[in-house]
C-alpha cells in the first residue's frame, strides 16, 4: 500500500505539470459554409491591427499562421478565398493552495513520547499567480464578409523572457487551434 502511495504522489505532480502547459482548444463553425471551396487566404489587417498584444508577438503568430495553412495546402493571396483575423484575451489567475498536512494537539501514544502535545503538521496557505491567455484565430468568408470558423486557445503563457521558449510556445497555441480545421462537417449532417 506505501509503494503505491509513494508512486501516486510523483504520477499526480507529473500529471498537473503536464496540464499546466497544454493548450485547451475550442472551435466553432457555420454549418453553411462549404470548407471544400477555400484554397487560398490573406491576413485580415483591420482586425489583427486591433490584438492588443506587441507587434512583435503578432508576427510571431501570423508566421505561425502562415506555416500551418501551408501544411493544409492553403497558399498566401491577393484575391482571396478567405480572411484570417486574430485576437487576444489575458487575465491573471490567482492560485490559492491550502498545505495544511496534518497533526494537531491532542492525547496520544508515540514510541517517543506519552501525554499531550503537538503533533506532527505543516501548514500555511501558498500564493501563486499566473497569466492564462487566449488567442482567437477567426476564419471570415472573403466574398460575404461573414465568419465561417472561430478557433480558440487558451493556455498558461508564463513569462517567457527566452525568445525561442516564446517562439515554441505560440506556435504550440496555433498549431492546436487549427488542427480543429477544417471541421468535420459529416459528423454534424
Amino acid at each position: 500500500m506505501k509503494k503505491i502511495k509513494i508512486l501516486a504522489v510523483p504520477m499526480l505532480i507529473l500529471l498537473f505539470l503536464s496540464s499546466c502547459s497544454s493548450v485547451q482548444v475550442l472551435s466553432d463553425y457555420d454549418k453553411e459554409a462549404d470548407f471544400n471551396t477555400y484554397n487560398s487566404y490573406a491576413f485580415y489587417k483591420t482586425g489583427i491591427d486591433k490584438a492588443q498584444i506587441s507587434d512583435l508577438d503578432k508576427k510571431r503568430i501570423l508566421r505561425a499562421i502562415e506555416s500551418e495553412m501551408g501544411k493544409r495546402g492553403f497558399v498566401k493571396s491577393e484575391n482571396p478565398d478567405i480572411l484570417v483575423s486574430i485576437f487576444t484575451k489575458e487575465k491573471e489567475q490567482v492560485d490559492i493552495y491550502n498545505n495544511y498536512w496534518g497533526g494537531g494537539f491532542g492525547w496520544g501514544w508515540s514510541p517517543y513520547y506519552w501525554g499531550a502535545g503537538w503533533g506532527p503538521g505543516w501548514g500555511g496557505n501558498n500564493v501563486s499567480t499566473r497569466t492564462e491567455g487566449s488567442l482567437y484565430i477567426d476564419l471570415i468568408d472573403a466574398n460575404s464578409k461573414e465568419l465561417v470558423w472561430q478557433g480558440k486557445g487558451v493556455g498558461n503563457l508564463g513569462n517567457i523572457s527566452n525568445i525561442e521558449k516564446k517562439e515554441a510556445r505560440i506556435k504550440e497555441f496555433v498549431s492546436e487551434i487549427l488542427m480543429q480545421y477544417p471541421p468535420n462537417t459529416m459528423a454534424a449532417r
